[in-house]
């Protein structure tokens, strides 16, 4: 699992024109599913996120959870974060999971997050041609890979 994290002040994903999930302030994550992502890597990532201390405190510091400034997250299903590029200009998405093991990942991925978190996760919808408007706030944006625990 892949995922790219942004600290935002507010966001939302639509579909058709219609708002699908929207928070205020929280984590945008983008997240892309492998075919040989399982259950340690839904876990694993999730209790990252809801862990990461990415938000300022008074003094100006990443030093609060999304937890203690009582934040929401918003999923965006992303198999282009799997794309390669090493051989000609027209990426490849060999890696990224094809829709019959990604939704019950990404469905699975949502349900822990909020369990884990305890906070509101809103989403887009998996395999829709979805817009994403955000404010990203800092900017802060953070790449996890479950396959390069750093």
């Amino acid at each position: 699992m892949r995922a790219v994290i942004q600290r935002t002040t507010e966001a939302s994903v639509s579909i058709n024109q219609s708002i699908s999930g929207k928070i205020e302030k929280g984590l945008v994550i983008f997240l892309g599913i492998e075919a040989n992502d399982n259950d340690d890597d839904i876990e694993w990532l999730c209790k990252k996120m809801s862990a990461l201390r990415i938000f300022s405190d008074d003094e100006g510091k990443m030093n609060l959870s999304i937890q203690d400034v009582e934040g929401s997250f918003l999923v965006v299903s992303q198999f282009t974060l799997h794309a390669k590029t090493k051989k000609g200009n027209r990426p490849s998405f060999i890696h990224a999971a094809k829709p019959e093991i990604a939704v019950p990942i990404y469905e699975k991925f949502k349900k822990m997050l909020a369990v884990l978190s305890g906070c509101t996760v809103e989403s887009g919808e998996f395999g829709a041609d979805m817009q994403v408007q955000l404010i990203n706030d800092g900017p802060v944006t953070i790449i996890i890979d479950t396959k390069n625990k750093e």
